[in-house]
């Protein structure tokens, strides 16, 4: 474990989270602009495919973090049956749920059920399949969805703030699993599917398209929100959801509803709208 990752055990993560919020939604010109400038020099953020490409119109740091692509950018793979990737960044992990376990990287794991924040929430996923998709700061910042579904549940999972980074995600036992994140349960027509999405050390906020902001504020305790009877379909390839600032979504998939596609490995380059996965 690098020094780095071992000192974010004692760090306040939820106050540096929120001093960076401060930052991220400040409209002082020349603060958001240097952090705008900083983050597309040393990560190499490609402009010329957002919807804005003038990164001196952005209001805030936050605006050009969650900026919306231009038309065309990104395109649904053509075969119906695909199940989509839902967002830009790289596989930390993908596969198969065994026995209820989620990989998350040599010597760690942790269940799907310490993830979802429930024993009974977690048992259509058993033997099911997942994948996990980080987003790094020069990424696209919004999640879409990988195939039509109609809005169940949300689940809000306290916890703590660790980075999400490739040393943290071997180092810190069962991270995803500890860190606070948003659950969104939705129903298909080949079962339940989950999209969980997942905060990190200074980039822990979380919106929704159906109700805005939903993190923060932080929880304290698991926070269930019932949208049954509702009406909230939201179409393949719609968008979702959006990290202030990124972290990491994870698709949980039931059993014998799709199998992943092949290619993807740890590590691997994804961009919205591949192949996630093909429809059984």
């Amino acid at each position: 474990m690098r020094a780095t990752t071992a000192l974010t055990y004692v760090l306040p993560h939820r106050l540096l989270s929120s001093l960076a919020r401060r930052l991220a939604y400040s409209e002082n010109r020349a603060v958001k602009q240097w952090l705008i400038d900083t983050v597309v020099r040393r990560f190499g953020v490609d402009l010329g495919e957002a919807a804005e490409p003038d990164p001196t119109a952005y209001p805030t740091f936050n605006a050009f973090f969650t900026r919306a692509l231009k038309p065309g950018a990104r395109t649904p793979d053509p075969d119906p049956r695909a199940l989509l990737m839902p967002a830009d960044g790289h596989i930390s992990q993908c596969g198969p749920i065994v026995d209820g376990r989620i990989f998350q990287a040599k010597g760690q794991g942790f269940t799907a059920a310490e993830l979802l924040g429930s024993e009974a929430d977690a048992a259509p996923f058993r033997d099911g399949s997942f994948a996990t998709v980080y987003l790094s700061p020069r990424d696209y910042h919004r999640v879409h969805m990988p195939w039509t579904g109609t809005l169940r549940e949300t689940v809000h999972v306290p916890g703590r703030l660790f980075s999400v980074g490739v040393d943290a995600v071997a180092s810190v036992p069962r991270l995803f699993a500890r860190n606070e994140r948003l659950v969104c349960h939705f129903d298909t027509d080949f079962g339940p599917m989950v999209q969980v999405m997942v905060g990190a050390l200074l980039v822990s906020g979380v919106e929704t398209v159906w109700s805005g902001v939903e993190i923060p504020a932080y929880a304290d305790a698991i926070t269930r929100k019932d949208y049954r009877g509702r009406g909230i379909t939201l179409q393949r390839f719609a968008e979702m959801a959006r990290f202030n600032y990124g972290s990491t979504v994870i698709v949980l998939l039931p059993k014998g509803a799709a199998t992943l596609d092949p290619a993807l490995h740890a590590d691997s380059p994804v961009r919205l709208g591949q192949r996630l996965a093909l429809r059984a």
